[in-house]
């Protein structure tokens, strides 16, 4: 006899035509969906670059110890071990295993390798899921966005235990890959890219340590970029299209090789000063959220962790701001933090942090190049260094546009911007225009030369999206 039992895509097509079709008075389609769960790539990445990169610096570490390299052993072993225990914490931290009854996990976490049981875990809760019909734990209210705007009624999902074990996955390695890009990866990177310069040959095991790091530090910036779209427009569906990844990897690729390659030729001609350097961009960048803070006189966010007091939410804020300083020091961290927030991030993107940021930068980077340019030692005789100021220079350059051409086209909220790189770039444009205007110009025409009104301008293109939210609510 044939089966004419519908299947779970059926079911949910079914659903969701109904409600599309008769939707509730408040606006809301129910979509019932159990079996769609996707494979826990990310996990899988994020352990092989761990792995990856753990093994090639315990590899290195041995090579400096045979050749009485102690200075080199000391500094990549330190690199290695301080982010692999933070993510041991972090990893700790986010299932919350310390209440509850798993040794065996715990003691991989103490022998360092706890992101491979837990991947393991996420591959095992992945096959075993859809095998049999489970109860939904939570339901997921999203806006559908299409061209980056957003079109009809809200969409609520029924969510599994097997979706949600492998949601909490997913998000604890997040954080683990932006804490081993940004406190493991990048400062072994620019260690081993030091000693390649100062010992003047390259190791193959430390040629494929950096190339490990530098992948590792592509992937947690984007990381970072992914999660900043994810926590702004937490309402929306936001799906991330194959060109976007490709423009974030040279743009952040792109500016961090140039960040790193500037700050190590200065330390081999300036040790001293770039230590100064370091640490003024990390206290500036560790303190700016707490001035802020200070300044608004708010008060600490309550249910950041339910059994934390205020002694443990003040050392959980420091070290987020210790991690948001350090990614800040090799790229944009994509974020603005709001200590007085839950979530800790502003909602509202502000592009005049963005452009005063790379401005900065900009100029620091043109700096540490002049000053190693003028005081470079002999070994570089046979490199044309003027060329490669300007290499550097422009391969800063084009970073800042490629991350102009994702905001502008690649985004995919775009559209609800308030403001996007056209309107600054127009009304930056409309006031130089109109200050190099002579003053009897203005006194004979002042209507010729008013800067447009961004406000009506934006009211206009952004009346369907205000009558969409106003339909989903």
């Amino acid at each position: 006899m044939e089966n004419n039992k519908p299947t779970e895509h059926d079911i949910t097509e079914v659903v969701a035509q109904q409600s599309a079709a008769n939707p509730s008075e408040n606006g809301v389609v129910m979509v019932i969906n159990h079996g769609k769960v996707h494979p826990p790539f990310s996990v899988l990445w994020t352990t092989v670059l761990y792995c990856a990169e753990f093994i090639c610096a315990s590899v290195l570490s041995s090579m400096y110890h045979k050749s009485d390299d102690v200075v080199w052993m000391g500094l990549t072993i330190t690199f290695m071990l301080v982010p692999s225990v933070l993510t041991q914490l972090t990893l700790t931290f986010v299932h919350r295993d310390l209440g509850r009854d798993r040794p065996l996990v715990l003691f991989m976490h103490l022998l360092q390798m706890g992101p491979i049981i837990r991947c393991i875990e996420a591959l095992l809760v992945y096959c075993q899921a859809g095998k049999k019909e489970e109860p939904y734990v939570t339901i997921s209210r999203k806006i559908k966005l299409k061209h980056g705007r957003g079109l009809g009624p809200a969409f609520e999902c029924e969510i599994g235990h097997s979706e949600r074990k492998l949601a909490v996955h997913r998000n604890a390695f997040k954080r683990t890959a932006v804490i081993q890009a940004f406190l493991g990866s990048t400062p072994q990177l620019t260690l081993q890219l030091y000693a390649t310069i100062q010992e003047k040959y390259v190791l193959p095991t430390r040629l494929a340590l950096m190339i490990i790091s530098m992948i590792s530090i592509v992937y947690g910036a984007l990381v970072c970029s992914v999660l900043a779209i994810q926590i702004k427009y937490d309402d929306y569906k936001v799906r991330m299209k194959p060109i976007a990844y490709l423009c974030m990897i040279l743009w952040r690729g792109l500016e961090i090789a140039t960040r790193i390659t500037t700050l190590v030729l200065f330390s081999t001609t300036l040790t001293v000063w770039v230590v100064l350097v370091g640490l003024t961009n990390l206290f500036i960048f560790f303190f700016q959220p707490w001035v802020e803070f200070w300044a608004r006189k708010a008060s600490l966010p309550e249910n950041v962790e339910k059994n934390f007091s205020k002694l443990g939410t003040t050392v959980v804020l420091c070290m987020v701001t210790f991690l948001y300083a350090c990614i800040n020091i090799f790229c944009w961290s994509a974020v603005q933090l709001d200590l007085s927030d839950h979530d800790l991030v502003e909602k509202q993107p502000r592009w005049r942090s963005l452009a005063v940021y790379y401005t900065l930068r900009f100029m620091e980077n043109v700096t540490l190049m002049i000053l190693w340019y003028y005081f470079k030692s002999d070994f570089y005789e046979y490199i044309c260094t003027p060329l490669l100021v300007v290499q550097l220079i422009v391969c800063y350059g084009l970073a800042v546009i490629f991350m102009l051409i994702f905001h502008q086209f690649c985004h995919p909220c775009r559209r609800l911007f308030h403001y996007n790189v056209e309107d600054c770039l127009r009304c930056s444009c409309c006031w130089k225009k109109k200050q190099s205007q002579p003053p009897e110009n203005h006194a004979q025409g002042p209507q010729e030369h008013t800067p447009p009104d961004l406000t009506n301008y934006l009211t206009d293109r952004e009346t369907d999206i205000v009558d969409d939210f106003m339909e989903a609510a």
